[in-house]
């Protein structure tokens, strides 16, 4: 909060001589968003919930995109500091290599929100969805739709912590599943980047080495489940074999409905970002983070305890996908296009 301090002390100054009437009085709060990339469909709608929310508190966005490079994400947060932030969100690229933006932010007396993906400090206020719940959610409809047979799971990125949550998540249900022998996982990979073209090339591989012979496909978010399909449709296996997700994609709930993806776990980006963005403001006046509304004390799988709040996803399958037409997620007609003899709405 030193540049509040500064901003008030000067205001006071000013005001005391003279020169600035109160209207002038303090300056708007600013918000830094630091973007992993904007390669993902869903980035760009949590962006715009932020800065909605900032708009509506009054306070000012400014943001950077590292492209995919933890490198440039170091030097983004750094130029962004050098602004002037009052606060940052922080969508790290890799959770390791993080941390020193994190310090020069706490240097300055600048909070930060760990936006969606982990950062294994207690200065930053982690924001997510619950990933353990959500690969839950994929194995629970993938497990429903596909109770044995060779199971593919499709992982995230290996420097995304969510993806070891989202892992753990599915390996709880489908555990009972294997130990009775009624499922075989005989495929795992990570996607590097979380790429849809990675995640395709790493099911194509699999898929070769089964000699096709594969039953359901556990993929982490919509993307690496784009490119599982993809693999799948080559081989004229897409619609015959269960494919999870997460995001509620556009692209993925049109497959829902088209029946060549089973499931995507809806979190709504924009309560996520609605959420950051009045973290920030709330946080760079001075409120603590155990005071924020919702938040928890929370102990990481590295073992750091810090301040977490976890925001309830909702698995999307062709039996209600009305509800993210109802919700105004995505229009009936993108929901539908393409869809014949489909499930409701696109019937």
């Amino acid at each position: 909060m030193r540049k509040i301090a500064l901003k008030f002390a000067f205001a006071a100054a000013v005001s005391a001589v003279g020169f600035m009437g109160t209207a002038h009085a303090q300056d708007p709060i600013t918000v830094g968003v630091s973007w992993s990339n904007f390669q993902e469909e869903r980035w760009k709608t949590d962006e715009a919930a932020i800065r909605a929310a900032l708009e509506e508190a009054g306070a000012e966005y400014v943001s950077a995109d590292a492209q995919s490079s933890s490198a440039k994400q170091l030097s983004d947060i750094e130029s962004l500091i050098a602004q002037g932030v009052d606060a940052l969100i922080i969508l790290a690229q890799d959770a390791q290599a993080i941390g020193p933006a994190v310090q020069a932010a706490a240097d300055e007396g600048i909070p930060v929100v760990g936006y969606d993906r982990l950062i294994e400090d207690p200065r930053a206020f982690y924001l997510t969805f619950d990933n353990v719940e959500v690969g839950r959610m994929q194995a629970r409809a993938v497990l429903e739709a596909q109770p044995e047979g060779n199971y593919v799971m499709i992982k995230g990125s290996p420097t995304d912590p969510n993806a070891d949550f989202l892992r753990g998540g599915q390996q709880e249900v489908l555990q009972e599943a294997i130990d009775a022998g009624r499922i075989t996982i005989v495929g795992e990979a990570y996607t590097d980047q979380w790429l849809p073209a990675n995640a395709q090339r790493n099911m194509e591989q699999i898929l070769t080495a089964q000699n096709n012979e594969v039953d359901a496909v556990v993929a982490s978010n919509d993307g690496t489940a784009g490119g599982a399909v993809a693999a799948l449709t080559a081989q004229g296996l897409d619609g015959t074999v269960p494919v999870s997700g997460q995001d509620g994609d556009h692209a993925a709930l049109n497959r829902i409905a088209k029946g060549t993806q089973t499931v995507s776990v809806w979190k709504d980006a924009r309560d996520l970002g609605r959420e950051a963005g009045e973290i920030a403001v709330s946080m760079a006046q001075g409120t603590e983070m155990s005071d924020i509304e919702g938040a928890q004390q929370w102990t990481s799988p590295g073992g750091t305890t810090l301040w977490a709040k976890f925001l309830e996803p909702v698995p999307v399958t062709q039996d209600n996908l009305d509800v993210v037409v109802d919700a105004g997620w995505i229009s009936q007609e993108a929901l539908c296009q393409g869809v014949e003899n489909g499930p409701p709405p696109c019937n």
